[in-house]
């Protein structure tokens, strides 16, 4: 394997690197208060809000753990890419009109309009941890093992501590909106470098899909798995994954604040669908090469190198150069929207209510702070992922522990008037408590179920916690159901007059013919 990089592309990654430092500051000159930092001053079209929940996802974690994933047990773990677009579809249906209608800065605010402080504090704490020790940790040490792919003397600590600077610069001056813009351009730059790497690998299997199903072990590229498979078990497929998307994208502060920055309702919409359309490329640009690779490069130990490799090894001098900067932009899309949404919250939840004579530019001070102190936290946890067996493991099992309380408040919350302040909390405390015990048991083999299968089974005991709890203590008050909980009207709101295909409910429905379409392809 080739292990240099030329001069050329040397120079494609410096440039890259200087024309999104560049945008980044410019935008920071025009970056004053609180809200220009936290929320872009609420003026995202749909185009910038779609390309931007894409390129703050698709993330070199993505990139390095999919491709991983796929070499070593197959396409399965692609179904948390293509079937995002249906919790996609229930945000745009549910969720986006309750937080625009009530002008939130942070989703763990809704849980204090709609609950009580003691949700929101416990809620924003988990969203702080989960943001900086598992996505932004987790993109620094995906973004080293590619840089050491091309410069093994690269040390893994110091590679995260530059990278996390890096991106830090514009995110700490600029905010969402420096954010934003740059996730546009690293979206674009993505698709492109891993649209060129997956052609050139096809290409090497004379661009035979026979070829291709021939070059891998049966079952490679079957996403329904037996109940004992060890990377997907079909319980999970139906009990985890589900939930683990809606989480992800309808209650994640790190993806739904440029949601929030929406300059207005069918803004949102169209751009979380958009964005919906965006998650079915990675299926073909990242996941099915993975797979591909093993004709090409057979017993490899560890996964997670397959994509660092295919890049070192087949492409020519110029198109590495081009990949390398999709891979380094996907580093930079991650870790700028992980530190923007952890000093949000940080600032808004717990800074901004102990001191409510802050003026706007005091509150864009304590962010800018907020962000450099938890870009220096992420980089020096980030080589320690190293310690786990896969990328992709690490990630879906830390999730795996903080989803279902999360998911059954907000889901049921939604719907059901008689959930209150104590039920919430209760439930935020006994099903994280559950799933870290369960994770641990797992952990040292005294626990038989697979993590997604888990999902489910504390999501029960969620529910159970949650309804009971509410039950048994007084019900809520009119101004907490008021504009925060769902209203059928609401699904209609905006669309009156409008042409069909500007319909966002048109939309959705293409949208979900596609996904269960690949769904009944990769049986």
């Amino acid at each position: 394997m080739n292990s240099t990089i030329s001069t050329i592309d040397t120079a494609i990654v410096i440039a890259y690197f200087v024309i999104v430092l560049g945008i980044g500051l410019y935008i920071s000159r025009k970056t004053k208060t609180g809200e220009d930092l936290f929320l872009g001053g609420r003026s995202f079209g749909w185009g910038l809000i779609g390309l931007s929940l894409f390129a703050s996802n698709i993330s070199s974690t993505t990139i390095i753990g999919l491709s991983g994933a796929a070499y070593t047990t197959g396409i399965v773990n692609s179904v948390y890419e293509w079937m995002s677009g249906l919790p996609l579809i229930v945000a745009a249906l549910v969720f986006v009109p309750l937080y625009l209608k009530n002008r939130i800065t942070t989703i763990p605010e809704y849980l204090e309009k709609r609950f009580d402080r003691r949700s929101q504090l416990f809620f924003s704490g988990v969203s702080i941890f989960s943001t900086i020790m598992i996505e932004t940790a987790g993109a620094l040490y995906a973004g080293a093992l590619v840089l050491q792919a091309f410069f093994p003397n690269l040390v893994m600590w110091q590679t995260a501590v530059g990278l996390a600077f890096i991106a830090g610069i514009y995110t700490a001056f600029g905010g969402l909106k420096a954010v934003v813009f740059t996730d546009a351009i690293q979206a674009v730059i993505l698709i492109v470098g891993c649209s060129v790497m997956t052609f050139i690998i096809f290409g090497r299997l004379d661009y035979s899909w026979d070829n291709v199903l021939a070059s891998v072990p049966d079952g490679h590229f079957s996403v329904v798995r037996p109940a004992d498979d060890e990377a997907l078990p079909w319980p999970g497929l139906l009990l985890g994954v589900p939930f683990l998307g809606f989480w992800y994208w309808s209650t994640n502060q790190y993806i739904v604040q440029r949601i929030l920055g929406a300059r207005s309702l069918n803004d949102a919409r169209w751009g979380v669908i958009f964005a919906g359309f965006l998650k079915i490329v990675p299926l073909f640009i990242m996941v099915f090469p993975g797979a591909m690779a093993i004709s090409l490069y057979p017993g490899l130990e560890n996964g997670d190198a397959v994509f660092p490799m295919m890049v070192t090894d087949l492409l020519p001098v110029g198109m590495v150069g081009i990949v390398l900067a999709g891979l380094v932009s996907a580093i930079m899309s991650s870790v700028d929207s992980a530190l923007n949404s952890s000093s949000t919250l940080f600032v808004v939840d717990f800074v901004k209510p102990n001191k409510p004579n802050m003026t706007e530019q005091e509150v864009a001070k304590y962010g800018r702070i907020c962000t450099v102190v938890l870009m220096i936290v992420a980089a020096l946890w980030a080589p320690q992922i190293q310690n786990f067996s896969g990328l992709w493991t690490y990630l879906q099992q830390m999730f795996a522990i903080l989803v279902p309380p999360i998911a059954i408040i907000f889901l049921v919350g939604v719907f059901y008037k008689r959930a209150n302040g104590h039920g919430a909390f209760w439930t935020l405390m006994v099903g994280t408590l559950g799933g870290i015990i369960t994770f641990f048991l797992a952990e040292n083999d005294m626990w038989p179920l697979h993590y997604t299968v888990n999902v489910g089974a504390m999501m029960l005991l969620s529910l159970i916690v949650f309804i009971g709890v509410s039950l048994m203590t007084d019900p809520p008050t009119q101004s907490q159901l008021d504009q925060l909980t769902f209203k059928k009207e609401y699904i209609k709101e905006g669309m009156e007059d409008m042409p069909w295909y500007s319909n966002y409910l048109y939309q959705m429905i293409v949208l979900a013919i596609l996904i269960f379409y690949i769904l009944y392809w990769l049986w």
